[in-house]
């Protein structure tokens, strides 16, 4: 049985995006960065939404061979250029895949509950969800989240979308700082 995880950042007053969909409103520094890959080692599935995968297929094939971004950020992209990417998406198409084509499997929104389900009932790493808050709310309204894990970043935004689409329980499985960072990861199990 594989684990499903779902992992993001959030500010101190709940929001995974500033006003007007700023994600760079929050505080991804070198621990965001040495968490998201941590995570990534241990997956072998990335699981995303059709916004987040387009963001992430725009991003972060190239960085592995820029000399500009240092080595955790090119060991992020070498891994999401070698990782089996699931995108859920009713608009989506093969055409619209570019770097991650061979890597990439379109499932419908109708029909993810069902896939994402046999994929956790078989055998590999952690299924990792990054980004793509209204799909992680779904699966877990649905039951098929396994642990939210969420770094909280130093400021309160004040607005901009809520990390939670609907009240959720969750346990505190343990949290984590790191030197010369103000994030701090919590990690829940979802109840």
């Amino acid at each position: 049985m594989r684990t499903l995880i779902v992992t993001n950042i959030v500010s101190l007053d709940g929001y995974f995006e500033g006003p007007g969909g700023n994600v760079m409103a929050m505080n991804m520094d070198h621990a965001f960065n040495a968490y998201n890959l941590e995570r990534l080692q241990a997956a072998d599935t990335l699981l995303l939404g059709r916004t987040s995968f387009e963001m992430f297929q725009g991003f972060w094939p190239t960085v592995v061979d820029n000399p500009d971004f240092d080595d955790v950020n090119r060991a992020i992209s070498r891994r999401d250029n070698e990782i089996d990417k699931v995108v859920v998406s009713d608009s989506l198409t093969e055409d619209g895949l570019s770097a991650w084509k061979g890597t990439t499997r379109i499932v419908s929104r109708s029909d993810a509950h069902q896939t994402i389900a046999e994929l956790k009932a078989g055998d590999g790493g952690d299924i990792l969800a990054f980004g793509s808050h209204l799909l992680w709310n779904d699966l877990l309204a649905a039951g098929l989240v396994d642990e939210v894990h969420l770094m909280v970043g130093p400021a309160a935004l004040g607005g901009g979308t809520p990390a939670f689409t609907a009240p959720v329980a969750l346990h505190r499985l343990d949290t984590r700082t790191w030197d010369g960072s103000d994030n701090v990861l919590v990690r829940y199990a979802a109840k």
